[in-house]
């Protein structure tokens, strides 16, 4: 009975003809995300404060981890877990997290936030080994970790995480449309 069901719908050309306007239609409004890089930063021109206006999101998963020593109990919103019989705590970006530009801490480098919070951010900035895609930014890397600073206090990640860089919506950025004026001031009429 599928089998004759499924030749019915070849048999109909107006169908196969709905299916595939449908199909495309559906395509046609998805996300197309691409990576944020330094000619693409560069060709479209934007100031900080219309890079606060484009939704970023994460290509690749980022996990943060501090020791918990018996004098630093301090714990932002990260798990406990025990790793080597140590109490660490871990904070996890999931792929395709949105974010935001909150500033531009220096050129070509911006502090995106994922989650509510003053110092809840990550620096991204353009890598040349990445085609100049805005990879995460740390304090220092060596051959197996980096170091990278959130909330404040200071955390480890794998040099995986070093590749982990910010996607955008292209179709919406490029619909972003700014305008600006300078006021003139009035003055009291005589």
């Amino acid at each position: 009975m599928t089998t004759t069901h499924s030749n019915s719908i070849l048999k109909n050309p107006s169908l196969i003809m709905f299916l595939l306007v449908m199909i495309i239609g559906f395509s046609s409004c998805s996300k197309r995300l691409t990576y944020f890089t330094q000619s693409m930063n560069n060709n479209f021109g934007w100031t900080e404060s219309e890079l606060q206006k484009v939704q970023f999101y994460l290509s690749d998963d980022i996990t943060l981890r501090r020791n918990l020593g018996d004098s630093d109990s301090r714990i932002t919103k990260g798990k406990i877990r025990l790793v080597d019989g140590r109490e660490v705590e871990e904070i996890f970006f999931k792929k395709g997290t949105p974010g935001v530009v909150i500033f531009s801490p220096k050129s070509e480098r911006v502090a995106v936030s994922f989650e509510d919070g003053v110092d809840n951010y990550l620096i991204f900035g353009p890598n040349p080994k990445s085609s100049g895609r805005y990879t995460l930014r740390g304090k220092q890397w060596n051959k197996n970790s980096g170091k990278i600073s959130y909330n404040g206090l200071e955390y480890t990640t794998s040099t995986r995480s070093s590749f982990a860089a910010l996607l955008v919506d292209l179709k919406r950025a490029e619909k972003v449309k700014y305008s600006s004026k300078t006021v003139g001031g009035r003055k009291i009429e005589r």
